[in-house]
Parts: structure tokens; sequence; C-alpha cells
């Protein structure tokens, strides 16, 4: 009986020691050695200038710049299910931010996800999609980063529930979820659309907002630009890949420029965390590369399910009553009286793709906390959605969200009281 425990302690004690092997191996896959001696990193005025672009283009004030704080200094709260992740500073400074590291170990955290001391990153850092990216580019992106003010800001520790705070933890959900990959043209498809698929896919990493997440939090890749919700107050990133949602097949690529360059075009406008991409970062970009993008996002397939015969929503009539007066004393002025809006200034209801997605979150926050468009060159005073949750309780903005729901030809479900309970 003795040796019969212990010959199968000895078999736990080697599957354990296997398991724990292969969780090592796959977070170095792929990985290659740094280089002894650290050679000097020589930068020109043009790579320098090409990395400053490049860091538009990848949006990384959005997550490495505080409100108030310096610039790059780090310190933004990325909410997720298993806690807040806090972005790095990213600034030359010698102890807290880059300053020490080389060339070859910022390419090892955008490509392997890996930091200076060798610790894994979370992927709340989109490493996931960084991977693809260039070397050359990362190295441009570092040229950049180095001429930037040091800022001697400390990095915030994350606040993570255990077990996901563990090194261990981050071990086995990178050897399930993420090997390191690099972009691979597709020679069917134009250069246009391969630049393209590299901005949407590599440094403009969509799929973090737009793509939707397994139990364990990792994008699922084959599911592409599906729709996703997002931390950032509750709002939902909706499909690209949709008609129903956020597709731009049937655009003009005019108007997929001009959304991605100006913040809106005739078939809708940007808010909410989205708003913040166009004012950090599309707005910046080149003709090209918008043109590029532009290409890329009207070519995906269309995910929407066949419309079918579906049946007309049931609504109560005195929930539409009270909707309909909230409408008349809130809303209309702006609106119009059959929810038509104002060309150049408020956007329709009336037909409104946003108003007619399944979930309504999105409605919901703009009419709790305001909706507001980015202001751009091309759009430099947008009109915005003052907030109404200090004058509407959840009751009635369920009530007139209801009612713009169901309204001038919408049939969009109502809103209930446990969609305002999602925040």
């Amino acid at each position: 009986m003795r040796r019969r425990l212990a010959q199968l302690l000895i078999l736990l004690v080697v599957l354990v020691v296997l398991a724990a092997t292969t969780v090592v191996w796959l977070n170095r896959r792929g990985e290659a050695p740094l280089p002894d001696r650290q050679t000097a990193f020589v930068a020109t005025p043009q790579m320098v200038e090409r990395g400053r672009y490049l860091a538009l283009a990848g949006n990384c004030a959005g997550c490495h710049t505080a409100r108030g704080g310096a610039a790059y200094a780090g310190g933004v709260g990325i909410d997720t299910p298993f806690g807040t992740v806090y972005a790095g500073n990213l600034t030359p400074d010698p102890r807290h931010g880059i300053g020490q590291w080389s060339a070859a170990e910022f390419w090892r955290a955008m490509h392997n996800g890996r930091s200076r001391d060798g610790r894994l990153l979370y992927p709340a850092f989109p490493y996931p999609s960084f991977t693809q990216v260039t070397r050359e580019d990362a190295d441009a992106i570092y040229a950049w980063l180095r001429t930037l003010p040091p800022a001697a800001v400390p990095n915030a520790p994350h606040r993570l529930r255990f077990p996901y705070d563990t090194q261990a933890a981050l071990a086995v959900w990178r050897a399930l979820s993420f090997s390191p990959g690099s972009f691979v043209s597709d020679t069917a498809r134009t250069a246009e659309w391969n630049r393209g698929a590299y901005l949407v896919n590599g440094l403009g990493h969509c799929i973090a907002c737009h793509g939707t997440r397994d139990a364990l939090g990792a994008t699922e890749t084959r599911l592409g630009l599906a729709g996703g919700s997002i931390a950032i107050e509750q709002w939902y990133a909706p499909s690209l890949t949709s008609k129903r949602e956020a597709s731009v097949a049937d655009w003009p690529r005019r108007d997929v420029i001009a959304l991605l360059q100006t913040g809106t075009a005739p078939g809708g406008s940007v808010m909410g965390p989205m708003a913040d991409v166009v004012f950090r970062s599309t707005q910046h970009l080149n003709a090209e590369d918008l043109a590029a993008m532009a290409t890329y996002l009207q070519q995906l397939p269309d995910s929407a399910p066949p419309a079918g015969n579906r049946m007309p929503q049931r609504r109560d009539p005195g929930e539409m009553d009270r909707g309909a007066r909230i409408y008349d004393q809130r809303c209309a002025y702006c609106h119009g009286d059959r929810g038509e809006g104002r060309p150049g200034a408020y956007p329709p209801l009336a037909g409104s793709r946003a108003v007619g997605m399944d979930m309504p979150g999105n409605l919901v926050q703009a009419v709790r906390r305001g909706g507001f468009l980015p202001t751009t060159a091309g759009n430099p005073r947008p009109f915005g959605m003052p907030p109404f949750g200090h004058v509407l309780d959840d009751t009635e903005i369920a009530a007139v969200l209801t009612y713009v729901r169901g309204s001038w030809g919408n049939d969009a479900p109502p809103v209930t009281a446990a969609d305002m309970l999602r925040r």
C-alpha cells in the first residue's frame, strides 16, 4: 500500500514538473535571446519622426498619459474583470521609465510581452496585437520615446485579485492564449489592403475593443472584429463585421475616411472611448493610411445572421407614452419631433443603427453621461449631447429609450431594468 502511494506521489511530481516545463517552454517560444552586449542605438531624425507618427497610430498616449499628468508617464488604470492594470511610464526616466531599456528589450516587450527584468506583462498592454508590429517600426517608436522629457513618475502597482496577480497564473494564461507572431501579407490582396490590415490588426489593436473575449479574457481571433464589451464606463464596442452594427462595407469610402479623420460622417458619429481614439490617434494619420484602413474595414466579411422573419417587438403602451413625454421635453429640440435630427449638428435617431442595436448599453451611457464627439481639425467645434443622469432616473431613461427604439420605423427591443443595471 505504501509502495503504491509512493508511486502515485512520484507520478504526480513528474506530471507537475512536465506541466511546469511545458508552460515555461510555451512562454519562451519564438523568443530570441537578448544580445550579450548591447550595441549603441543610433537614431536618425527620420526614424524619430516615424516613431512619433507610429505612436499616434497605436494611440499609445491613450493608456500611457494620465489626465493632467506628464505625457507618456503612465498611471492610467485599465479595468479588467480580474482587477485593474496600470499603464507604465514610457518616458526615458532611468529609474521609473525606459531610460535603461535597450532597443532589443523594447522590441521583446512589444513582440513577446516580456519586460526588461524578464517579468511577463499583462495583456492589457496589447502585445497580442503588437506582436505583429515589425522590428523596424518598434525601433522607430523606441527612438521617439527616448526623445521625450524624462518624468520621474513611479509606476503604480496593479490591483489584481489572487491568483491573477501572480506570474504563475499569467504564465498559464499565456501558454493557453498567446504565441508571438508577425504580420504576413496576403499576396491575393492589394498593397493598400495589406497596409490597412497591418494598421487595424497590429498597431491599431482594434480587436482589443471590437473583438469578443473568452472566459479567460483572451481575444477570440477566429471571430475577428465581431464586437465586444469594453471596461471603459461599460460602453459596447460594436461589431465591425455586422451590417446591423458598425460595418462600413456599404459606405462610400470617403465617409469611412471622414469618420476616422473627423469623428463624424453621414452614416454616424463616434462617441465614448472611440471619440478618444479619433482625437488622439486616427485624426493624425496621413491620407494614405486612412485610405488603407478604410479599404481593409470595408472588405471585412459580413457576420450578421440572416434577418429572417423577425416578429415586431411588443411594447407597453404606458411606457411608450411616458417615454414620448420625456422625449418631447428633453430630446425633440435637438433630434427633431420625429427623430430626424439636424444635418451637420445632431444625428437622426430614426433609422439609426446605433439606436437599433440589440444591446442598448451605448444609448444608456450617452443619455446618462452625455455623448461628445472629438474635436478634430475637420470638425473643430463638434456638437455634443449633455448628460441627463442628474435629471432623469433609471426608469425615465429606460422609458425614453424604449420610445426612441420603437418609433419612426425603429423596432429594437425595449430597454429593461436589467439593461439599466449593467453599468
